[in-house]
């Protein structure tokens, strides 16, 4: 039994981390309706970002923390305003063909600097720390904190998006100017619906600057892991609902959980039952368990 809950708490924890992951990319599709190819391949750069503040500064790898959001989100900024706003319109393979050029781009210009070796950021004690709560049941406080991040990003993202959109100037030009975009420009609304998805952007790298520190903490890392992020991103966000932030964390921790599980009959099946999870969950609910409700 103890094996069992020990299972179950591992497959929350690393859920979390998952939810994480998620967490940009769900922000990304709800504010803008944008599918960002280079999701996983942007969590890496900030990985690789945290290893060069790191080793620059000296300083421990969850402090970096505060010096990688910063330039991710001014980086996410930059393009959203200088590339990704010209591709926005009715047709959504622009965006999706310019986000896969981003990914293949971001690969190889980490290759080519990084090259192809793993890399692994050192948090030092932090990194086997645990807490005991019975006989044969620890919980780390590494993934304890991935799991309280992930919370707290939902809660404030949420708090933060919800205020923006339904309490100030800004959000109520944005939520116009996507209802109809020709008509809020043809009253003067259309520099706040590129701001504010600019905004959007910064704040959804800066999301991917918390998640890349995490990976890089947790595991070792190389250029080519982007397309594995962002496949376990997807499949957070549409278990839980595209667009919807409570939705991505449950989405998280049910891929979480079932792979924890699937690893506990076979450690082949990991991998595998968190696929074959999330093709129930769209089998049976195609909107996700958690829909975001329009507004």
């Amino acid at each position: 039994m103890t094996e069992w809950i020990n299972t179950i708490v591992q497959g929350v924890l690393l859920g979390g981390l998952y939810a994480i992951f998620a967490a940009g990319l769900s922000l990304i599709f709800g504010v803008m309706r944008l599918v960002n190819i280079a999701h996983g391949d942007m969590i890496v750069l900030a990985a690789y970002v945290a290893l060069v503040v790191t080793t620059a500064l000296g300083i421990h790898p969850v402090v970096s923390i505060a010096v990688v959001a910063p330039l991710m989100a001014a980086l996410g900024y930059a393009l959203q305003r200088g590339i990704l706003n010209r591709t926005l319109g009715a047709d959504l393979l622009p965006p999706l063909l310019v986000t896969f050029g981003m990914s293949v781009i971001i690969q190889n210009g980490l290759l080519e600097v990084f090259t192809a070796d793993s890399r692994k950021l050192d948090a030092g004690a932090i990194e086997i720390a645990s807490i005991k709560l019975a006989e044969g049941l620890s919980i780390g406080i590494l993934p304890l904190l991935q799991l309280v991040l992930a919370v707290v990003l939902a809660v404030v993202l949420i708090a933060g998006l919800q205020y923006v959109f339904y309490s100030t100037a800004m959000g109520r030009a944005f939520r116009a100017t996507s209802d109809d975009p020709e008509v809020a420009q043809l009253m003067g609304l259309d520099k706040s619906h590129v701001f504010a998805m600019a905004m959007a952007m910064a704040l959804s790298m800066a999301v991917v600057a918390v998640a890349g520190v995490l990976l890089a903490v947790r595991a070792n890392f190389d250029p080519s892991l982007g397309p594995a992020r962002l496949i376990f991103g997807f499949e957070a966000v549409i278990i839980g609902g595209l667009g919807s932030m409570w939705g991505t964390l449950a989405g998280g921790i049910i891929l979480g959980l079932a792979q924890t599980i699937g690893a506990k009959f076979d450690p082949g099946w990991q991998l595998l039952a968190g696929h074959i999870a999330f093709l129930v969950v769209l089998a049976a609910r195609p909107e996700g368990l958690f829909p975001k409700v329009q507004g």
